[in-house]
């Protein structure tokens, strides 16, 4: 299965499965909204399922956005596959 992103009045929610072969298209996608906008606020909700290498460069993209000053928030805490995934990385900090 594989993903879509929905722009909920400036939270972009994605809904499916977020893995090693499908992350590029979400990158390039916020990539690409973060040139014309201020930032980007995610929401990691509705994921199903998230891989390592999907929150290693979600993780990546965050730290490279930083020294822009735009702002990237990750929502998910809620979602215990997606909570899950960024503890066993040590990376739980980042998510909302």
């Amino acid at each position: 299965m594989a993903f879509q992103i929905t722009d909920t009045g400036g939270v972009y929610e994605i809904k499916g499965l977020l893995n090693s072969q499908n992350y590029v298209y979400l990158e390039n996608h916020l990539t690409h909204v973060l040139t014309i906008s201020r930032g980007v606020v995610l929401s990691l909700e509705k994921v199903h399922s998230i891989d390592k290498y999907a929150v290693r460069r979600m993780v990546m993209l965050q730290n490279k956005i930083q020294p822009t000053q735009k702002m990237f928030f990750i929502i998910g805490r809620k979602n215990k596959k997606v909570s899950k995934q960024f503890s066993q990385l040590q990376l739980e900090e980042i998510l909302l």
